[in-house]
């Protein structure tokens, strides 16, 4: 996944050597980490769109869409989401997606 010149994906499929032995939490993390530019430890919906827009998420990512993932990351609609919220909720879906549930 590229942001703005940041390497990295969200495909566990494009990742090689460490990074594919990472556990889904742990790439989540760091996923979150690259989108929390300012390190304020949370993201807003317009961060999202935008690394959503510039990053190369996994299929099942894509064809969900930007907006309705980020409405299962936001489901009450504050504006923001943590790191914590991030990871688990994203962690939740990429196992959703691997059994076919979502």
């Amino acid at each position: 996944m590229q942001v703005s010149g940041v390497g990295g994906s969200w495909s566990p499929q494009a990742m090689t050597g460490a990074s594919a032995r990472m556990p889904p939490s742990q790439k989540m993390s760091s996923l979150f980490d690259k989108i929390d530019t300012s390190g304020s430890g949370t993201i807003n919906k317009a961060d999202f769109l935008q690394a959503f827009q510039n990053m190369r998420p996994a299929p099942g990512f894509k064809a969900a869409g930007a907006d309705a993932i980020w409405s299962k990351l936001d489901p009450n609609y504050s504006g923001t989401v943590s790191k914590q919220s991030f990871v688990s909720t994203m962690t939740g879906l990429i196992n959703q997606f691997r059994s076919g549930t979502a």
